[in-house]
């Protein structure tokens, strides 16, 4: 094996691509850039390094693409507006070349320095290889024990063992690349549909950095909606835990109208029940809009699939692969 970068014309050194989702990232992207080629540039592989550019408003596609002019391995995908985090992902999945793939963050959490641990792992024979963080620096409490319920609550819930702890940095092999890239739904939870796919995989544990500079683009509010992603995406224990809320109180409410009926019959009942009866009725009416509310996620989700829009639309492809990378 070579111990300087392979050059692109060369068919015989493997292609691996990096898959950078990006928004807003224009404070992150050269540091990311220099820590990347740093990494790579002593490893045998030939190495393209793909940003996708998510519909950013500050100055992170002007950067990549100066990159691009002086770097002919550095590809950008400009989408058309933003699409969210796990469709920049898919899009980079559907247009990465080579024999494999690693999917990692621009802000500099997930270090660059383990690629070489990551591609070791897939050279042992393992077809998705992911990081598993033991610790979440610069993540204020809060954050740090939602996360750890969610991934444990969906674990228990969810008919697809999803890895605990795990974010999207990973790398995947070619096989499970193209497996990834038939899955066409709109509504993506790529954690869980790493974990579909089944394969051989193993995990790696690391560290999680501070974020290098910049904000987080995730809110609790993002959050809360991407649990709930993930939760309908991979269960329907939502809509069964409704069902048997509803049996629970449907019984308990024949067994009170039983006891109040026998009570009445043997005491009488001349104290009108108007505080217990609207409690009654509100409970009850709560409890079906919650049922009704669950059923909404699930339709409203339904009715997205059947459109069959486009997961994304290119706006900007900038140093596509040469026809000898692509697969």
């Amino acid at each position: 094996m070579p111990n300087h970068p392979p050059k692109e014309s060369d068919k015989n050194i493997t292609t691996i691509s990096i898959i950078v989702p990006a928004y807003n990232e224009e404070e992150v992207i050269l540091a990311l850039y220099e820590r990347i080629k740093s990494v790579t540039k002593e490893l045998p592989y030939n190495f393209r390094l793909v940003f996708i550019n998510d519909g950013s408003k500050d100055h992170t596609a002007e950067i990549i693409t100066q990159l691009s002019e002086n770097d002919p391995q550095v590809e950008l995908i400009n989408l058309s507006r933003n699409f969210g985090k796990e469709i920049a992902m898919s899009a980079g999945l559907d247009h990465a070349t080579g024999e494999a793939v690693i999917i990692i963050d621009a802000d500099l959490q997930d270090p660059p320095e383990l690629i070489p641990e990551l591609l070791e792992m897939w050279r042992a024979g393992n077809d998705v290889v992911y990081a598993k963080r033991i610790s979440r620096d610069g993540e204020s409490l809060l954050k740090k024990i939602t996360a750890y319920l969610f991934y444990r609550t969906i674990k228990k819930i969810g008919h697809v063992e999803i890895p605990a702890d795990t974010g999207d940095f990973r790398l995947l092999s070619r096989p499970a690349i193209d497996a990834l890239k038939s899955l066409r739904e709109h509504h993506r939870f790529m954690k869980g549909l790493f974990a579909w796919i089944g394969y051989k995989q193993t995990a790696i544990p690391y560290h999680r950095d501070r974020r290098f500079a910049g904000s987080t683009k995730w809110n609790y509010w993002k959050l809360w909606n991407f649990a709930l992603e993930g939760i309908t995406s991979f269960t329907t224990a939502p809509l069964k835990i409704a069902t048997y809320f509803g049996l629970t109180v449907a019984a308990l409410s024949f067994i009170y109208g039983i006891w109040m009926i026998v009570h009445t019959l043997i005491h009488g009942n001349p104290v009108p029940g108007y505080p217990s009866l609207m409690v009654v009725i509100l409970f009850l009416g709560g409890v079906q809009l919650i049922a009704l509310g669950v059923i909404g996620e699930y339709l409203g989700r339904m009715f997205d699939e059947t459109k069959q829009r486009p997961l994304y639309l290119i706006s900007e492809h900038i140093n596509p692969p040469s026809p000898h990378h692509k697969e």
